[in-house]
């Protein structure tokens, strides 16, 4: 598809701080049809450029009643009636829009939480063929409920309590879904944002990854002067590779990567990385040493959000310091840094709607986003930001990336040092979790279950505990092991092993790895914890 039409199709989700605002984009590009998320309350102008042909409201925490409660700008329903864009509120969306347009929300006589099913009341553009009585199982999360609405409104569905579940005027085009029909837990929700988006808004299916590559590729190269030289971070994840080859067949050997050894890396990651780049990848890759750089840096740090800080700066010095080699080589400075930044990264540095913020709120600083100094010297290309774990998969088999290369499991920008909670520098906590996570990891690819993994990995935890190995008191380390399953990385479920694979790889580890006792699982889903544990 032309991506002027891809744009003209545009699907964009106001985010109101639902846990499942991102879904929602995510099952609308499985669709084919391209979706931004940006912020609920982004300034009219904002949502005026984008030019959205359909409207979603997401879902949030907040009740319409609270004084800071999050709304969309003034000016907003003039702006969408007047140039027929469609809308779609979905649980808080649906009482946003009611309350906004002259109905009334109230606190529900009874909440509802969890599966709850809903009937059909009214032939209806939502449900497309579903006729009146017709009953389906969705996955409620409300206190408020809409009692009275707008003027021209009709319900269309109820819940098995009564309340409203979902109300239309298709005069306006306004809709509302009290429910979430993004998650799985609404088995024909997938059915019903169908119906929506090709039958009632006529939306055209057609944004695909070949499209993406193609429109990338002319951006880059309208970006990046003839004579312009550009450096790529390589981590050795899928991320940065993609971007380093995608920026790479866009302008050939002006681009320049280096791999930066920071210390932090996992067990033997320099030598497989290099030997991967080279043998597969056939890439141009300086290796340069920064290990005593940046652990004399981290030495006595143990919050997290400084780790992050820290990291992030050192990287650009070291980027700043290739570059005055390239500079010394080629007689002009490199212009811009290519980065492996995704959608769930800046997503993550989005501000909390109805937080009365103008900044990130911060659940963890990405380097590539957050961890960045005001100072940068050098300008960002980031060509994935707009797309998902697995839309970097699948653009880097168009551009013919080995396949395990691209099934490997995310590592994160700062390592080990979020890894190790507590100082990375002290005894030798490196060491330990670079051996426990080999092991953990290579007994994950021995049983054949490592592609159903999201993300599995070793955690060096700020603890002792007593044991006893070779008939002595011993008072060693403890390590967690974390493996989850994922889609995008917005939300994940903590990886089910059989309990004889953990018997297994724990005797391994305690076994094997001087000075450790004792071995621990993290079965937390996400949320309520993030992925990483800082």
């Amino acid at each position: 598809m032309d991506p002027e039409n891809v744009k003209s199709n545009l699907v964009l989700i106001l985010d109101y701080g639902s846990q499942y605002t991102h879904l929602i984009t995510r099952r609308i590009r499985s669709l084919s049809v391209f979706s931004l998320c940006i912020s609920g309350t982004s300034s009219l102008k904002s949502i005026v450029d984008l030019k959205p042909r359909v409207i979603i409201l997401s879902g949030g925490p907040h009740s319409v009643h609270s004084p800071n409660s999050p709304s969309f700008p003034d000016g907003f329903v003039d702006y969408v009636e007047s140039n027929g864009v469609f809308v779609l509120g979905i649980c808080y969306g649906l009482q946003l829009l009611v309350q906004r347009l002259g109905g009334v929300v109230r606190v529900g006589e009874r909440q509802e939480y969890g599966r709850m099913e809903i009937e059909v009341v009214r032939a209806c553009g939502l449900f497309g063929s579903k006729e009146v009585g017709h009953k389906q199982t969705v996955w409620m999360s409300h206190g408020d409920e809409a009692a009275e609405l707008p003027e021209g409104f009709e319900v269309v569905a109820r819940s098995q309590q009564g309340a409203v579940a979902a109300v239309e005027n298709r005069e306006r085009r306004f809709y509302g879904l009290q429910y979430h029909p993004e998650v799985t837990h609404s088995p024909e929700g997938m059915e019903t944002l169908r119906y929506f988006l090709f039958d009632v808004c006529r939306v055209d299916a057609g944004w695909n990854m070949e499209d993406v590559l193609n429109e990338e590729i002319k951006l880059i190269k309208g970006m990046v002067a003839p004579d312009d030289h550009v450096i790529c971070a390589l981590s050795g994840g899928v991320d940065s590779t993609v971007a380093a080859t995608l920026v790479h067949k866009a302008i050939g050997d002006r681009l320049h990567c280096v791999f930066v050894d920071n210390g932090l890396l996992r067990y033997k990651e320099r030598e497989r990385v290099m030997e991967t780049f080279e043998r597969d990848l056939h890439l141009p890759v300086t290796c340069v040493d920064a290990t005593d750089q940046f652990l004399s840096k981290l030495k006595g740090v143990v919050d997290p959000e400084m780790k992050r800080k820290i990291i992030g700066k050192e990287f650009i010095s070291s980027f700043d310091a290739f570059g005055l080699d390239l500079e010394r080589k080629f007689g002009k400075k490199p212009v811009y840094l290519v980065q492996g930044t995704l959608y769930p990264d800046v997503i993550e540095s989005c501000p909390p709607p109805g937080s009365g913020r103008t900044h990130s709120h911060t659940i963890k600083s990405h380097h590539n986003v957050g961890g960045l100094p005001k100072d940068m010297k050098l300008k960002l290309i980031e060509p994935l930001k707009l797309l998902f774990k697995d839309e970097v998969r699948e653009l880097g088999r168009i551009l013919n990336v080995p396949r395990a290369f691209l099934q490997r499991h995310p590592f994160p920008g700062p390592g080990l040092a979020v890894r190790v909670l507590g100082d990375v520098t002290e005894g030798n906590a490196l060491d330990i979790l670079r051996q426990v996570d080999e092991i953990f990891i290579q007994s994950i690819k021995d049983a054949g279950i490592y592609d159903s993994i999201w993300q599995a990995f070793a955690v060096f935890l700020p603890i002792r505990s007593v044991g006893v190995q070779g008939d002595q008191r011993t008072h060693s380390h403890v390590v967690a092991l974390r493996a989850v399953t994922s889609q995008d990385g917005m939300t994940a479920d903590w990886y089910n092993f059989e309990h004889k694979f953990l018997d297994d790889v724990a005797r391994k580890i305690c076994n094997s790895v001087r000075g450790v006792n004792r071995v621990v699982q993290d079965i937390t889903s996400k949320p309520p914890s993030t992925i990483e544990w800082e």
